[in-house]
């Protein structure tokens, strides 16, 4: 099959790439191709990529809105693949985009491919005015990456390995435990955004349909019935590369004292309801040290730690040609001169001097 007309050919003087690179939206021609060792665990989220991409161009037609399925980029030289680059909206409205997978083959150059890979997403990434991304605090040439593209760490997670156990393993301590559906929705999105910094929360930009759309509607809460709020939730956020499940531990602030039997409770129902024989992969801030002592009694397995980096897009607003602004400002000046147009009458009865109604 004949390879599609190039996209563009980012590299140039100076820049330390070839200039036959070129930047492709994902086809199903390319995933043939990716049969280097760091693609290969990708491949079934590449897989619907491509199967999802007319629906969700038909589905963008007609709704006026970005997709929310994953946008991928390759990067290949001479029908080579260099590297690709999967990115997702993290909410509907497009503001926030994360850079959800960075893989680079084996070769010369990698950091300056990474560059470029970045900065034609961002550039693609048309509405957002915000990037979220994550690399291994071990990373450097990753975290450097990022921050020449105006990356800043906003928080520091050690990640863990919660291994299949027994369902409904736990205590919820008196609390109620609900699923996550369209009516629970709301409380665990004040449960999320009592528990997330003010900042990472206003970039973040998220929505309770945000919060379903991303966790497909799979997840857990505890319910405190005499506060009426959910207190420590785990919703599912994506499969994890190495095996497994990604979701979201969540415990509020003020119940750190949760983190126990309550926790256990929950992520043993994650795994029975949405990853039975599987393991469940989570993140818990390195300052948090009550989760980071219960995960490490518990039986989980650290598995290194995750640096979560932020960025802004300033768009400049388009200015307004001078002569409009100089036709606009006449308009204004000649409509003051324009003549006035004189009130009707009022109808009055007769004898008042005024025009009599007709009978």
């Amino acid at each position: 099959m004949e390879a599609p007309p190039s996209h563009g050919s980012p590299g140039g003087e100076g820049s330390g790439l070839d200039t036959t690179l070129r930047l492709d939206p994902l086809a199903g021609w390319h995933i043939p191709l990716l049969h280097d060792p760091a693609y290969l665990p990708l491949h079934p989220l590449l897989q619907r990529a491509v199967l999802l991409t007319m629906p969700q161009r038909l589905l963008q037609l007609l709704t006026s809105r970005p997709s929310l399925g994953p946008q991928v980029l390759v990067a290949l030289r001479q029908q080579t693949p260099q590297g690709l680059i999967v990115t997702r909206r993290l909410n509907r409205s497009g503001s926030c985009w994360q850079v959800q997978h960075l893989r680079l083959s084996a070769t010369q150059a990698r950091r300056e491919l990474a560059g470029t890979l970045l900065r034609e997403a961002i550039r693609r990434g048309r509405g957002a005015s915000s990037w979220i991304a994550t690399a291994s605090s071990l990373d450097r040439d990753r975290l450097a990456v990022l921050r020449e593209q105006g990356f800043q760490p906003l928080r520091t997670d050690r990640l863990w390995r919660w291994p299949p156990t027994s369902p409904c393993r736990g205590d919820a301590a008196g609390l109620e435990l609900r699923p996550l559906n369209r009516r629970t929705a709301p409380e665990l999105w004040h449960l999320e955004q009592a528990a997330c910094a003010a900042q990472l929360r206003q970039l973040l930009d998220r929505r309770v349909d945000d919060l379903l759309a991303q966790s497909h509607g799979r997840g857990w809460m505890l319910f405190d019935p005499c506060r009426e709020q959910a207190v420590a939730a785990v919703r599912w956020i994506g499969e994890h590369a190495g095996g497994g499940h990604d979701v979201k531990l969540t415990v509020h602030p003020g119940w750190q004292h949760l983190f126990g039997d309550a926790t256990a409770l929950l992520l043993s129902q994650a795994q029975h309801s949405f990853a039975e024989g599987h393991a469940l992969w989570l993140g818990c801030d390195v300052s948090q040290e009550n989760g980071q002592r219960w995960l490490a009694q518990s039986g989980a397995e650290e598995r290194g730690e995750r640096v979560l980096m932020a960025r802004s897009v300033w768009h400049r607003q388009e200015l307004r040609a001078p002569a409009q602004l100089a036709a606009r400002r006449l308009e204004a000046v000649w409509e003051q001169w324009q003549p006035r147009r004189q009130p009707m009458p009022t109808p009055v009865g007769p004898g008042q001097g005024g025009v009599a109604d007709a009978p």
